[in-house]
Parts: structure tokens; C-alpha cells; sequence
């Protein structure tokens, strides 16, 4: 589940806009406007001649509206401008009632499918940390495929929590942590300009990092893989404070996943926040 308007756009005709056009009072001009807004999230745009004969007749209008497929939207920020300003016109056509109508229907709908957002009013649609955290290892996902080297590295670490399911003792745990490891480590030495093969030594030569502490809290991760027995080394026994478990698991695997914009420069933090 992505977690996107665009790849549920097909369900909102029956939970969105059938109930509103159904609303007493609607005007019949109820599409023709809600398709003029949509008209500017097309991939193809119409031209001036072919949209003032749709949006000038109501029939025509909903029939546009409602044959508008996902694969016609230009992207999924495309299409939340739209759902937002949607908002705005319907309180242009009918006032209050049909608005707050609206906005009832739009949080019903992004509960009902688990949608990255919270809707706030008046009509704001604002990413939460889940829906980013979905993005960012959906474009992880992206940048892997790209590379044979890096999609056989993450498919290892993939395999490796699939692995937990059945068996989250230690050893699973450790060898979960050491796939992360070197799949992170990989994605650095493709970073441009770097020609160290060591992750520690990688983060001296990116560039990206905002401050020393955010480097150095990547490099103790690292340093923390490297030292503890039996996740990249056999390391030493004495370094061990206790036992791994699936808190660490659960743990470096979020921690190790936030840095990889830094390691990549195929990453788009606005798309990973707000979507393509």
C-alpha cells in the first residue's frame, strides 16, 4: 500500500462524489467547476476549445469527471492540490453545508484507505511520519532496482526480517542488521566522489551532513555493527552489554533507514515529504 491518493483515485467517484452530488440543493454546475479545478492535475492538458465545451455543459462535465482514470493525473501532488482546493469551490457553489459535507467525506475516505495524511481544516492535506517513512523505503526500493548489486543487497536485508518471522533469535536478529549495514554501505560508495569502501570512512567523504554530531551518530552505528560480536565481525565479547534482541532489531533498522538520503543523491526529500 502506498499510501496515495492516486492509487485509490477510482474509489472516490462512489465514496466522494456521488454522496455530495447527491446533497440537497447541489448546483448542476456541481462538476463542471470541480472539473475545471482537475483540469490543470492532467498529464495531457485540454486545450482551451475542448475544455470550455466540457466545463460549459453539466453532463459533459461529469462525464469527464467521473472518466478521468489515476493513469491521466500528472502525479499524486497534483492530485492533492485539487482535493484541497476542492474544498474552496464547493463552498463558492453552496455555502457551508456542502463544504463541511466535503470535508467530512475526505477524512472518512483517508481513514477508510490508510492514506499518508491528516486532514486538517480548512482543508489541508499534511503527510504523517508513517506515510513519509512509507516513501522513504519506497524510493529506497526505487534506487535499489537501479542497481544489480544494490537491489541483491536489499533483497538479502528484506529476506532477513522476512527471516524474524519465524525465527527472531539473536543470530537472525544480528545477520538482519549486517544485511541493513551492507546494503547501506553500498549506496555510499556510489555516492559521487567517494572511493572509500568502509561506511565509517564513507560519511568523511559525503558532504551532506548538516552538522559533525549527525555524521559521528552514523558513524558510532556503524562502529556499533562493526564491534559487537557477530554482526560484521566476531568483534569482542566484552563490548557486549547484553544479549541483542528484537528492540535492537526494531530499533536499527529505523535509525539505519533515516540516513540514507544522506548516502544518495537519487533521493527527492520533497517527494519522500509530500509525494510525487
Amino acid at each position: 500500500m502506498r499510501g496515495e491518493f492516486i492509487g485509490v483515485w477510482s474509489e472516490t467517484w462512489r465514496d466522494i462524489w456521488i454522496p455530495l452530488a447527491e446533497q440537497e440543493g447541489v448546483p448542476d454546475d456541481l462538476f463542471c467547476e470541480l472539473y475545471r479545478e482537475l483540469s490543470p492535475a492532467l498529464k495531457i492538458p485540454k486545450s482551451v476549445e475542448a475544455l470550455a465545451d466540457i466545463i460549459d455543459d453539466p453532463v459533459k462535465s461529469e462525464e469527464a469527471f467521473e472518466g478521468t482514470q489515476a493513469e491521466d493525473i500528472s502525479g499524486e501532488r497534483s492530485l492533492v492540490a485539487f482535493l484541497e482546493a476542492s474544498q474552496g469551490i464547493l463552498e463558492d457553489l453552496a455555502g457551508d453545508l456542502l463544504s463541511n459535507q466535503y470535508f467530512n467525506l475526505l477524512a472518512a475516505f483517508v481513514e477508510k484507505f490508510s492514506l499518508r495524511y491528516d486532514l486538517r481544516r480548512p482543508c489541508t492535506l499534511c503527510p504523517t511520519l508513517p506515510g513519509m517513512f512509507a516513501s522513504l523505503v519506497r524510493d529506497l526500493r526505487l534506487v535499489t532496482n537501479q542497481d544489480a548489486h544494490l537491489d541483491s543487497l536489499m533483497k538479502e536485508f528484506e529476506n532477513a526480517l522476512r527471516d524474524l518471522r519465524t525465527d527472531n533469535s539473536a543470530g537472525r536478529i544480528k545477520t538482519c542488521i549486517q544485511k541493513q549495514v551492507n546494503l547501506l554501505e553500498a549506496i555510499g560508495q556510489n555516492y559521487p566522489g567517494v572511493k572509500e569502501t568502509k561506511l565509517g570512512e564513507i560519511c568523511n567523504q559525503i558532504g551532506t551532513w548538516p552538522h559533525g554530531a549527525v555524521k559521528a551518530s552514523l558513524k558510532n552505528l556503524y562502529g556499533f555493527a562493526s564491534d559487537y560480536p557477530g554482526i560484521r565481525h566476531g568483534g569482542r565479547p566484552t563490548s557486549a552489554i547484553r544479549d541483542i534482541e528484537m528492540r535492537d532489531m526494531v530499533a536499527m533498522s529505523i535509525l539505519l533507514a533515516g540516513f540514507t538520503p544522506y548516502l544518495s543523491d537519487q533521493f527527492n526529500a520533497e517527494t519522500v515529504y509530500r509525494g510525487a
